[in-house]
Formats: C-alpha cells, structure tokens, sequence
C-alpha cells in the first residue's frame, strides 16, 4: 500500500493550485484525442483534491463499459469491467439512475448496509479505497460518460473545497467526454478517422476559421453551416452565429471553448454546436488545426432547458443552472430565489454570473437564449 500511494512526481503538481488546475484544463482537451494521456490527466486532478484515484467510465446499451484510470490502479478496473460484476454494484446502478450534474458523494445515494454488499465497494475497500466522488454526463448518442474520484480510507470524507475544485473541471470533462466517449476511449490516429468514427456532424478550423475539412455529416448540414469568404464558416442562425464569430474571434489566445445553442426551426430540432480546443497532441494529429466543431441535435420534449444541460452548456455552477431554469420557466427573481431556497441577493449575484457567462445582458435576452436550448433528456 505504502508503494501504491507514494506521492506523484508531476512538474504541474509544482505550480500554484490555480495554475496547476489551468494546466490540468489544457491536457484534458488533448486526452479526449490522445487516450493514453487520460491516466496523468486524472492524477494531476487527483491531487489537487487529495484523491487516491480517478477514473472514466463510458456506459453503453450497444457495446460492454469501456473504462480509463492511473495506471495504479488499472489492474483493478480491468477486473471490475472484464465480467458482469459493475452490474451489480448499486454504486453503478445509482449513479446511472441520478445522472447527478455536479460532483457528489456517491455514499449519500446508498446504505451503509448496500455498500457491504456491493462486490465493486467490497474490492476497492480492501485495496484501502473509502470514499467516491461521482458526476455523470449523458451524451447524445445515449452513452453515459461518469467521472469518479476516491480517496484512500485513511484521507477520511472529501470536503466542500475539493469538490468545488473538481466541479471546476467539470464543463471541460464534459466537453472532452463527448470527444472521448465517442472514440472508445482511444486513440484516433488521424483527423480523419476522428471526424468519421465521432459519429456526429464535425469540422476542423483553423484559428482565423477557416475551414480545413469536415465529415460528410456535416457537409450535409448546408441550411445550418454557410460558407463565407477565404473559406470561412458562418451559422444560419443570427443569434447563434454572433456566438460563433465572437468564439473564433477570442480564439485568438488560443483559449476558445464554447457551446452555443441553436434554435429549432421547422422541419429541423434544435441544436448545440461545441467548439472543443485542439491542444499539444491534439494539434499535431489535426496538422496544425485549432477548433474542433461539433454539432448534436437536442430532443424537443421539453421548452425548459434541464439543469444538467445548462451546466455543461454554459460552465454554470450547479447553483446558477438551477437559478436559470427557474427564470426560463418564467419566474421573477424573487419567486425563483424563494424556490430553490436562496436569499435574494445571493439570486442577484448568481444572476450576474449567468449574465457573464451567456453573454447576455438582461433577463428576457438570457430567457430567451435557455429555451433555445432544450433539454437533451
């Protein structure tokens, strides 16, 4: 044990916590292209949250769970999801259930007396693993990608901190996951066979935007991606498109990464366009390109975007995406205070980050920018 949990020797675990964080930012965009790198992704992450280990799961109804971790641990994951034994485990069927939007304390969601019997918990105790965090994210295509971090039995419970410390990571864990769990969790070798095997409409850019080349799904996208001038692209949809441009435009500093809702118009569901930056490895298997496009179409069952969508739309908190559904539901700030259990002033600043975060400026522009976004769910 003593070997196993020796500290990691990480030239980012030597920076401030805020720049090893940004650090960990950059290398999650080039994991989600490069698999292999996920295992030092997830112990620089690890270790600013005082975890014993981090994994990703990507849970599937077509194909068997297909899972990453530190190389630490991967003999044990390679047990866990080399049978049927993951089935068992009501960790696994709560976190698939409550598909939470934010980091939690899986032990909040079962007994003490479930996690004796959970084969999964049973294994990882006697490796002297305690507690797990866990947050999911569903994927257009009906896969399911989970994030989970526990600590040794020793390190006691996690804290608020490191859990807000990881909630931070999350939009970007989200963005990649799209990536990644699409890809198998693995290398795709060439630009090409990420367009073709991702499985959604996609396109490469380089940083002025220019278009250096897309899959036939999004070529077959004409009344949504309009091509303009010196081979660039614009969006057919005025609001969504000033997002669009704005994105490329701070692209700049080579920090762009943005979803942006498109609305629904007849004979067409609604949209979201992700811009994911292409980092470190990822720019050299694209050759030099900056800016992966990806489109997902959104299901239409709903006018109210959900808290989970909106958290990985947006990067809002788990707080401002539960504000933000009650005001695209048509509440006052008031009564949307009062229903989430906030003081009104503590609505009011949150109010203020949404605002910042959506590029909006007033509560009828951000309501109407919500609703363009519809629940994936």
């Amino acid at each position: 044990m003593d070997a196993v949990a020796s500290p990691r020797k990480m030239p980012m675990l030597e920076m401030p916590q805020g720049q090893q964080a940004f650090a960990i930012v950059d290398r999650i965009y080039e994991a989600s292209f490069a698999a292999e790198l996920w295992p030092e992704v997830l112990a620089a992450a690890s270790a600013i949250s005082r975890s014993a280990n981090g994994a990703i799961f990507v849970v599937s109804d077509h194909s068997p769970v297909r899972a990453i971790t530190e190389t630490h641990l991967q003999p044990l994951l390679d047990e866990f999801t080399k049978g049927d034994t993951w089935r068992f485990s009501e960790s696994v069927k709560r976190m698939c259930a409550a598909q939470p939007a934010s980091f939690v304390r899986v032990d909040n969601f079962i007994t003490c007396e479930e996690i004796e019997r959970d084969p999964v918990r049973k294994s990882t105790t006697a490796f002297g693993i305690g507690p797990h965090l866990c947050t999911a994210i569903p994927m257009p295509g009906g896969e399911l990608v989970l994030f989970v971090f526990q600590r040794w039995l020793k390190d006691g419970s996690y804290d608020q901190a490191a859990i807000d410390l990881l909630n931070g990571l999350r939009p970007h864990l989200a963005r990649a996951g799209l990536v990644a769990g699409r890809l198998g969790l693995e290398r795709a070798r060439t630009a090409v066979s990420i367009l073709r095997e991702i499985g959604l409409p996609a396109a490469i850019m380089s940083g002025s935007g220019r278009v250096l080349t897309a899959n036939p799904l999004f070529e077959g996208m004409a009344d949504v991606f309009l091509s303009t001038a010196y081979g660039g692209m614009a969006i057919a949809d005025q609001t969504a498109n000033a997002l669009f441009q704005q994105a490329i435009a701070q692209n700049r500093d080579n920090r762009v990464v943005r979803s942006i809702p498109v609305a629904a118009i007849k004979g067409r569901p609604a949209l979201v366009v992700q811009l994911l930056p292409l980092r470190r490895a990822a720019h050299d298997i694209f050759s030099g390109a900056d800016i992966l496009v990806v489109a997902t179409t959104v299901g239409t069952g709903a006018t109210v975007p959900s808290p989970n969508v909106l958290s990985g739309l947006f990067d809002l908190t788990p707080a401002e995406a539960r504000l933000a559904v009650e005001l695209a539901s048509g509440h006052s700030v008031q009564e949307a205070a009062m229903e989430i259990g906030i003081a009104v002033k503590s609505a009011r600043t949150y109010l203020e980050r949404i605002f910042r975060k959506t590029e909006t400026s007033r509560q009828s522009e951000l309501v109407a920018l919500l609703k363009s976004a519809w629940s994936f769910s």
